[in-house]
């Protein structure tokens, strides 16, 4: 019995011992978590590190949540993804550091190895995943194609085209019918036929107004979705799963099979035409076609040797996402914004009316016609409250959120949006009049408003993108009152750039002037 009663106390002795251990265990966790969320923002637990966080991020707004981040660490903070995996980084969206990244020490921070080798089954070599040499040949390439005067004309030929031919007689259809529409599906179409026309020679007509099926863009949505997931995950996760063709990698593959599918017509198609007009030429007839793709084609590698037909895939590629993705996703967001800030409506409506009575010989008779009313490319310039609130629907709502920059620990860069130290305590409000000066508009340092990048790699197509999205807002609001239709989700996607994850419904009125 005596055995009994010290064994009986020894095991409650252990347990109460092991009980103990817990608790203090418990609380020196939870201590710790307090004390590393004062320093970094974010609580830093025992091996998984600050990944719980960034999960709960991922559950809702990741941008919104690493805002908040920024905005509690003063615009800057470190990353410390689990143990033994690839996940820390710095992250920043400080002007201060943005312009020493950027500019300053610009060829000591290149996209680096990691991004380049987790983005090149979709970007391959492109420029947006080039640096250094390669980067730096296509980028005067296309800097010489960009600001020529055929591309100029060719802008606002193919810009009229599609407006005034396309797009308008959609809304007009859907107006008679009381239809509501995707507008960022329709924009999407709008610039992915114009970023063809433009860099390819070729006109694929997704935004003919019947909207033909399109399974390029569903493909293409996905690689860039399924991609980006790579720098949450660990390398050797991925990886794995590319080799066994399953989850995700299994979806990326399959998608960019037809994004490549695509791409390889475009090339067949304007090698073809290509051929035409050197045959041409020789005989004498120069009226031939003059597009980036063309350009390229011409052109020969360092080794003196044609581009190969991979290559061309990569500029085609990269191009369509520049051109395509990123002016509809910030007129999807400018278009929900001034859904609820119609007094800026009711300012951009006024300018246009103000900048088109300026025509000579006007008379209003020609405004209420609008149905074929077309604004010129000087009267796009003039509207510069339109410029200040696009501008401002970018600031808040960046085409592409996060940039990403390496030097040893990877450093990506987030667009400096919502900083009350840098832009104001009205910094949440779209108020295009911070752009404004006397009425005329005045831009930030690029370091600042990050939305084209900066440094040497400012975006080429920068002035394309204000006159494209100028010209298709201006011609949407003269005619209509675009409504959110009631109760729609609007959240961002998880993608390269910020799609709207469930599109913008709409439904429109017609303006009376």
């Amino acid at each position: 019995m005596a055995n009994f009663f010290f064994f009986y106390f020894s095991c409650l002795f252990q347990h109460l011992h092991f009980f103990e251990l817990a608790v203090a265990a418990t609380v020196f966790v939870a201590f710790q978590l307090v004390i590393t969320k004062r320093q970094h923002g974010v609580p830093n637990w025992p091996i998984l590190r600050m990944l719980p966080s960034l999960l709960s991020g991922l559950r809702t707004n990741l941008y919104e949540w690493l805002t908040q981040v920024l905005i509690r660490q003063n615009g800057t903070f470190t990353f410390h993804g689990p143990c033994l995996t690839s996940l820390n980084c710095v992250i920043t969206s400080d002007p201060r550091n943005i312009e020493h990244l950027l500019k300053t020490n610009f060829s000591s921070f290149p996209k680096g190895s990691f991004f380049r080798y987790t983005l090149r089954d979709l970007l391959g070599d492109g420029i947006f995943n080039a640096d250094n040499e390669a980067w730096h040949r296509q980028r005067k390439t296309a800097s010489l194609e960009f600001h020529s005067a055929t591309f100029r004309k060719l802008t606002v030929e193919s810009l009229f085209e599609l407006v005034h031919r396309r797009l308008l007689p959609l809304l007009e259809s859907c107006v008679n019918n009381s239809r509501a529409i995707d507008l960022q599906d329709v924009l999407l179409r709008l610039t992915f036929d114009n970023v063809c026309m433009i860099a390819f020679g070729v006109d694929p007509g997704f935004s003919q107004p019947h909207l033909p099926e399109i399974p390029f863009a569903t493909a293409f949505e996905d690689a860039t979705e399924t991609s980006l997931k790579r720098f949450i995950t660990p390398v050797w996760m991925w990886k794995l799963m590319r080799r066994l063709n399953v989850g995700v990698e299994k979806r990326l593959k399959e998608s960019i099979k037809r994004v490549d599918e695509f791409a390889e017509s475009v090339i067949r198609t304007r090698k073809n035409e290509f051929c035409l007009q050197e045959r041409d030429q020789g005989e004498g007839d120069h009226d031939v076609k003059c597009d980036l793709l063309t350009v390229f084609m011409r052109l020969k590698d360092e080794n003196g040797k044609a581009y190969s037909d991979k290559f061309l895939r990569d500029i085609c590629v990269n191009f369509i996402l520049a051109g395509r993705d990123t002016s509809s996703v910030a007129l999807s967001w400018f278009f929900w914004l001034l859904h609820h800030n119609p007094q800026v409506e009711e300012k951009i409506v006024a300018e246009i009316c103000r900048v088109v009575s300026q025509r000579e010989g006007f008379k209003k008779e020609q405004m209420l016609g609008n149905d074929v009313l077309a604004f010129g490319s000087e009267e796009i310039k003039k509207m510069d409250y339109l410029h200040a609130a696009l501008s401002e629907a970018l600031r808040l709502y960046p085409s592409v959120p996060v940039d990403h920059k390496e030097l040893g620990m990877r450093e990506p860069r987030l667009n400096a949006i919502k900083m009350e130290s840098i832009w104001g305590k009205d910094c949440k409000e779209f108020k295009p009049e911070r752009w404004l000066r006397d009425g005329k508009f005045v831009s930030e340092s690029a370091y600042k408003f990050s939305a084209f990048n900066g440094g040497p790699r400012l975006c080429l197509g920068k002035d394309f993108a204000y006159y494209q999205m100028k010209y298709v807002a201006a011609s949407i609001i003269f005619r209509y009152h675009v409504k959110v239709v009631p109760n729609h989700p609007v959240q961002p996607k998880l993608a390269l750039t910020l799609y709207m994850k469930h599109g913008l419904k709409v439904w429109q009125d017609p303006i009376v002037l």
